[in-house]
Parts: structure tokens; sequence; C-alpha cells
């Protein structure tokens, strides 16, 4: 029986079993087996009737078969035992064995070994005989020993050896396809491993493709910043600029003292707005006159202002049950109503101006109208360096998952409206 391939008892490379006991029983069991199978036949001399040529024979054959045991086997253990010298004492010790039990039937307890280590020295083809071999060894004790007497016994032995080599056939076939099956474990270990090093690959490309995206994210993060300070820049300061040479050159326009001091302190408080503005924009924070106030307060605020610097009437219409919303939604209003207001001053020539801020529940609504020239909205675009604040309204909608709508119409003013999701802060 083979023993290398058995999934229980896994083998070296060198078909030795690597259960610690079985390995044993292979190196050391032949002593053992040999020394029982002595005892027992040694006990049984006069009721077998042994001659004593035959004893003599037996006598010699014991301490032969273990010194080649030792000789060609024990001490080899280490080694490679399936070469030439474990092939002939494979032979000679089934030869042997075979003999000593045609002497005596006890022998065949020492002749039980082929079955178990018998591909340890030979290859599987010539494992066969050997297994063949020692079935008829163990047939020929079974039936009562070697050569038969007499048909009845001859009759047994045959029906043993028949038994035998069934035993064999099947002990055989099992060895080959536990060969077989050894053979698949080792062809889906060889897959499983070229499978890892794809995977190994596949992972390596993975972590590449990853580190260009996050530098893409990286670099697309820092223009949306860049975007963003550009619109704080140009949503605080820069209008807070125009209004401050708006207001200056009001001063050197007219002639009443009075009227120069109002231009002059609101030039002063849209410096130190501009200031205030400049230095949140910086940290990223929100919009100046929402740190202490709510959008609806700050809008009606920035109107009053607007209305006051640049003459024109403003009002401000609110609607719908007024709710707290999420900073960054009512800093995107703020910003959208102050760029508008601020386009209005600048190219509306408008003579009134209305502001509505609608609670929907589901949305929040700006409409910024006015009563002025109007333009044409499909027109060309500006020319580089002029148009930013439309441009600019349309990226904060778009960055709070708003909407931006402009009706504008030649002679009959124009219309701002945005949209954006009502978000109401948690907590």
């Amino acid at each position: 029986m083979r023993v290398s391939n058995d999934p229980a008892v896994p083998a070296l490379p060198n078909g030795r079993p690597t259960n610690v006991q079985l390995a044993l029983f292979l190196r050391r069991g032949p002593y053992a087996l040999l020394g029982l199978s002595s005892i027992a036949a040694a006990l049984s001399v006069k009721s077998i009737g042994t001659s004593e040529t035959g004893i003599v024979v037996m006598t010699l054959l014991v301490p032969t078969l273990a010194a080649l045991h030792w000789i060609c086997a024990d001490r080899r253990w280490d080694g490679d035992l399936q070469d030439t010298i474990g092939a002939f004492y494979a032979t000679t010790r089934t030869v042997v064995a075979f003999v000593m039990t045609w002497l005596n039937p006890f022998f065949s307890i020492f002749a039980l070994i082929g079955y178990f280590d018998n591909q340890l020295y030979v290859p599987r083809r010539w494992a066969v005989v050997v297994l063949l071999t020692t079935a008829v060894t163990m047939a020929g004790a079974q039936s009562g020993g070697l050569p038969p007497d007499g048909a009845l016994q001859l009759a047994l032995f045959l029906g043993l050896l028949v038994l035998n080599g069934v035993l064999t056939v099947v002990m055989t076939n099992a060895d080959v396809h536990e060969a077989e099956l050894a053979a698949e474990r080792n062809t889906t270990i060889a897959m499983l491993e070229r499978a890892n090093v794809r995977l190994e690959q596949a992972l390596a490309e993975n972590a590449g493709l990853q580190a260009q995206l996050v530098q893409q994210a990286r670099e697309s993060g820092v223009h949306d910043e860049r975007e963003r300070l550009a619109l704080e820049i140009h949503d605080t300061i820069a209008q807070n600029l125009t209004g401050i040479v708006t207001q200056l050159q009001a001063v050197t326009d007219t002639t009443d003292d009075a009227a120069g001091r109002v231009h002059v302190e609101r030039a002063a408080a849209l410096a130190r707005e501009a200031l205030g503005e400049a230095r949140r924009s910086v940290q990223g924070l929100l919009p100046l006159r929402l740190d202490s106030t709510d959008v609806v307060e700050a809008l009606t605020h920035l109107t009053r202002d607007w209305s006051a610097a640049t003459s024109i009437p403003g009002e401000v219409v609110v609607t719908g049950d007024v709710e707290p919303q999420h900073p960054d939604i009512e800093a995107t209003v703020l910003r959208v109503a102050q760029e508008a207001l601020t386009n209005v001053g600048k190219h509306a020539c408008a003579q009134r101006v209305g502001v509505t801020l609608s609670y929907t529940g589901d949305e929040l609504v700006l409409d910024v109208r006015d009563d002025g020239i109007g333009f044409d909205p499909h027109a060309a675009p500006a020319p580089a360096g002029h148009g930013v604040g439309l441009h600019g309204m349309q990226q904060r909608a778009a960055r709070v998952a708003g909407e931006l709508v402009v009706e504008s119409e030649t002679g009959a003013g124009t219309a701002i409206s945005l949209r954006v999701p009502s978000v109401v802060p948690h907590g």
C-alpha cells in the first residue's frame, strides 16, 4: 500500500511520509516484525514439523534480513531510497520472505511489510510485482503453509490468493487515484501561484492608478480652491474697492462739504468691510455679514447699504416659513445677491430693484429683478477680464447643487434667479 500520497499523511520529496509514527514504523518496523515472526516460528517448529535444514536456513536468513534492511534502508533513510540498492533490497526481501514463509507460515508476519513500503524502494510498475508476490506469500500462510497439501488446501490457497490479489489491485488503483489527486493538487497549487502573481501585478497597477487619481484629485482641489479664492476676492475685495473708488470719485465731484464727508465715511466703511472680508477669505470662513446674523437680516442689510451707496431704491421681500439653512447655502445666497446688485449698480441704469427670498420647503429661491436697460443673454461672451460676476454666480450655484437662471431682454430689465436645495443643518 502506498503511503507517500495519502492526503492524511503528506510525503516528503523522497517519498517518505512526514507522519512521525508512520515513518518510524516503515524504518524500524521490519526489525520488530522479523523478531516477532522469528519467535512465533521458533515456538511452532515442533508443531509444524520444520526440518533441521529448514531451521538452519531460517536461523541464517533472519540476521541476514536484519543486516540487509540496515544496510539498504535504515542507514540510507535520509537519502533517496528509490535506486538500484533500494530495488535490490525490495526484490531480495520479498523473495526471502516467500522462502521463509514456505519453511514456516509464521514468517508471513514479516512478509506483511511488503504491503506498506514497496514504493519507497521501487517504481510503481515494479511495485505491482512486489505486491502480487506478497499476496502469494500471505495466501500460502493463511491457507496453512506452502506447498498446499491436498485439493482442499489448494482450493483454499487459490481462494485466498484471489482475495489478496483483489486487495492488491484495489490498493494499487487507490494508489493511482491518490497520485492523480496529488497531481491535480499540484496543478491547482501552481495555478493559484500564477493567479497570486497576476493578482499582485494587478494590485501594483491599482496602486499606481490610485496614486494617479490622488494626484489628479489634489490638482483638482488646488484648482477649485483657486477658483474659490478668485470668487471671494471678486465678490468682496474687488467690489468693495469699486465702491470706495465710486465714493471717492463722488467727493471730487461735489462742492458740498457735508455730502463729501458722507461719501468719505462710506468709503471708510467699505474699506473696513473689505479688510474684514479679506481676512475671512484667507481663512476660508463664511461671509462677514453672516457671522452674527441670519441670511434674511444679512440680505436686508446688504440691500439697504447698496441702495444707500447707489441711490437706487431696493426692496427685500421674504416669503414662506423662514428656516435656518446650512452655512454654505446661506453664504451662496448672500454672495449671489451681492454680485447681482453690484452688476445692477454698474451696468443696468435701473430705477428700482426688487430682491425676493422664498422658502418653499424643498428649495430656497433668490430672485433679483431690476427695471434697467437689460442685455441679450445669448450674445457672445464678454472679453477676457470681464463678465467674471455671472460666471462666478453660476459656479457658486453649482457647488451647492443649485441652479442659476438669467432672464433679460434689451430695454426690459434683468431677472436673476437662484434655486438651491433647502438643507437644514443638524444639531
